[in-house]
């Protein structure tokens, strides 16, 4: 009896530890099953997703929290995440992408062909969320106040309507194109056009709105890598305003092929947007540059700048201001491009012939914007392009961007990698050699701004100098005694050495390698031979809107700049 007792004890015992076995293993292996299940599902619906947005006609995205109240405009339920169009402002659940294909139509960018030339065309209505705070266009009260799928908008004049006011003939109303109509290109025009290039015909004076006397068309062209990232929410935003064959991803496209547009529109007429850095600026600029070369003159458009770079000093320089986080309105900053006033910008060619090599290597050739500069600048910003280069996902907000060159500063307070130059280069200003006193840093400068804000010529502003402009054909040229001189000149606690204005400036490296740098773009130099020389100059546009302290010391800089550009206008 005891013996069996024990038996049946043993097995039971067993029989409890297969059991906590069994159960521990589940409890391990159901959730990672459930994981790899979800993710499994997850990723074929993004495959069947990335499938139905190659084939469509809209510009679907996908998102997983809608940033307001949103609402399926096919089975009207409330949505938090799903799919919108960038272009036409369609917002569906996943469920339905499908079917929203199959039963809206996009914005058309060019509209088709019914055998007659067209000036005009009906409103693009969508159903339902409509902007908030937005008024209906027939009695003037807030639409879109109802917790559901109400309300339309037109997608090109963006009015909108409730639902009770919503009658037939506004169904087939002329659109108007609304704010923006000076801005946007109609798909009517790009139609008449492509029929006229069809017969072999250029004449296109008297199509509408080429015609119309205040018509300045807008091209964007964004750079989506740029700074702090937010080209690609820029684009959607724009694409919603304006036809979506205005808007280029400069990432998917050049410069030069976009800036063909400017061919099929009225000659003097076109404003571009720049939504970059400085050297996305100098990327479209030189694109600018090969159309001249090309014949294509009479098409150069003015140019306007959406700063999304680290230091932005071109575009703080024609008041864009230093830096753009999505704070102002893409309407507003539309109106501030209408608004803009053209001026000129000097543009200078940087020769850079290395001794040496029996003159058999080219030399390198750089076009200049902004400044060039050789010393403790130049440094800091060889070591952050190094560092760049080799972890590229850590540099995409401008705080960070700043803090690495920051910190680079500091190191060379204290390293001096460029002390003595006065004794390692010449410097020549119109071909007059000029006696150096102590120096890290030569800096020569086209622009007001330098190193993301300063005013460098300028400094304390408490002595006499020359004004600084960027159209007068002069270039500025100082000198820094290192970092820490640098980064008092910022704060304004200290001058910069003033070397003087010239139309040539030639640099002569006589021994070891040095940073040098050409808006931004750095690269270390042996001896070598630098000579700047006038280039050509860029239609830039200027916004007098938002005005700094500094910028109000230059005011008679500025009204001496618009006074000209109207004289020559």
């Amino acid at each position: 009896m005891e013996g069996t007792g024990s038996g049946s004890g043993a097995a039971s015992s067993v029989v409890a530890d297969g059991s906590l076995v069994f159960w521990t293993l589940c409890s391990v292996i159901l959730p990672v099953l459930i994981t790899l299940w979800c993710s499994f599902q997850r990723s074929r619906r993004q495959v069947l997703i990335r499938g139905i947005f190659r084939t469509s006609k809209h510009d679907w995205h996908y998102t997983d929290l809608f940033g307001q109240p949103s609402y399926c405009c096919v089975c009207a339920q409330h949505i938090l995440q799903g799919a919108f169009c960038s272009c036409c402002g369609l917002r569906v659940s996943e469920g339905c992408i499908k079917k929203a294909d199959q039963l809206f139509l996009c914005k058309e960018i060019m509209m088709r062909s019914n055998g007659g030339a067209q000036s005009s065309m009906p409103h693009h209505w969508i159903r339902g969320n409509v902007p908030l705070c937005s008024c209906c266009m027939v009695c003037r009260q807030q639409c879109g106040t109802q917790p559901k799928l109400c309300d339309y908008r037109c997608v090109w004049c963006q009015y909108t309507v409730h639902d009770e006011c919503m009658v037939d003939c506004l169904k087939t109303e002329e659109c108007t194109f609304g704010e923006f109509r000076d801005l946007i290109i109609p798909p009517y025009y790009l139609s008449a056009i492509n029929q006229m290039r069809k017969d072999k015909r250029t004449s296109y004076e008297k199509v509408v709105p080429y015609c119309r006397k205040h018509w300045m068309p807008v091209i964007i062209l964004a750079n989506t890598r740029s700074g702090n990232n937010m080209g690609e929410t820029l684009l959607g935003e724009f694409k919603n305003l304006l036809n979506p064959v205005q808007v280029f991803d400069l990432s998917k496209i050049t410069p030069a092929k976009a800036l063909q547009l400017c061919t099929l529109l009225p000659c003097n007429a076109v404003r571009v947007l720049v939504c970059g850095g400085d050297g996305t600026v100098g990327w479209v600029l030189d694109a600018i540059d090969e159309m001249k070369i090309k014949g294509q003159e009479r098409y150069i458009p003015q140019v306007a700048i959406l700063p999304l770079g680290t230091g932005n000093d071109l575009s703080n320089t024609l008041g864009w201001g230093a830096g753009y986080a999505g704070e102002v309105p893409v309407e507003q900053i539309l109106q501030n491009v209408m608004e803009a006033d053209g001026i000129k910008l000097d543009r200078w060619k940087v020769q850079v012939t290395n001794k040496g090599y029996y003159n058999l290597r080219k030399p390198k050739v750089f076009t200049m914007n902004n400044y060039f500069s050789v010393g403790p600048d130049a440094l800091m910003a060889l070591n952050f392009h190094a560092h760049r280069e080799k972890t590229p996902s850590l540099f995409s907000s401008r705080i960070i961007n700043k803090a690495v060159y920051f910190f680079y500063g500091t190191k060379d307070c204290l390293v001096q990698e460029c002390k003595d130059l006065n004794k390692k280069v010449e410097l020549e200003l119109n071909g007059e050699k000029i006696e150096l006193p102590s120096l890290e840093g030569i800096i020569v400068l086209n622009i007001g701004y330098w190193g993301g804000g300063c005013r460098l010529w300028e400094g304390m502003g408490d002595e006499p100098y020359p004004l600084a402009r960027h159209d007068d054909g002069l270039l500025e040229v100082v000198g820094v005694h290192g970092s820490f001189h640098c980064a008092q000149i910022q704060v304004k606690l200290a001058n910069p050495v003033r070397l003087g204005q010239a139309h040539t400036v030639r640099l002569i490296l006589k021994s070891s390698k040095m940073p040098m740098q050409v808006d931004g773009e750095p690269w270390a130099q042996g001896p070598c031979t630098v000579t700047i020389t006038h280039k050509t100059h860029a239609l830039m546009l200027y916004h007098s809107g938002e005005q700094t302290d500094d910028d109000a010391s230059s005011m008679s800089e500025q009204d001496h700049v618009r006074e000209q550009t109207d004289e020559d206008v």
